[in-house]
């Protein structure tokens, strides 16, 4: 399944490109379920990020690969592939883009996802949409003008 978010912010995209950093990560975390940061090496081709979910009552873990990122006259984006997810996805590969605009820039979220089963894949869309719309207001403030 997919989802497509997009923010816009407004900065320029090379600047909001020197900020996806790994305090920007550790803001864009949700309130549940907590994310422990174990490990983030950056947004670059070979980088790897890991973190696990505490759901109260057990944990898991989340190991993602940076297998592309890009930057260009237009554009700056990367790509995480899931390498070892929970127990609720199968799949998961997330496209981070920011888009140059004439006045600041669009970051936009490309999200494919599966779950272990259709059904599950059909639940997953409406939590991860809040997830990631969660990420908005956020974005909006960090790469507001200076």
């Amino acid at each position: 399944m997919k989802l497509q978010l997009e923010t816009h912010v407004q900065q320029d995209y090379l600047t909001v490109k020197d900020g996806f950093d790994e305090s920007l990560f550790k803001r864009l975390s949700p309130p549940f379920p907590p994310v422990k940061l174990l490990r983030f090496d950056g947004s670059k081709k070979g980088d790897v990020v890991s973190l696990e979910l505490n759901f109260i009552f057990f944990k898991q873990k989340w190991t993602s690969d940076i297998t592309e990122d890009h930057t260009d006259e237009k554009e700056f984006y990367f790509i995480d592939q899931g390498t070892e997810l929970p127990f609720f996805l199968k799949k998961w590969t997330h496209k981070h883009r920011v888009i140059r605009k004439e006045e600041g820039s669009i970051i936009r979220d490309e999200i494919e996802f599966e779950g272990p089963n259709f059904l599950l894949t059909f639940l997953l869309y409406p939590a991860l949409w809040v997830q990631f719309v969660y990420r908005k207001p956020i974005y909006r403030k960090i790469f507001r003008k200076a």
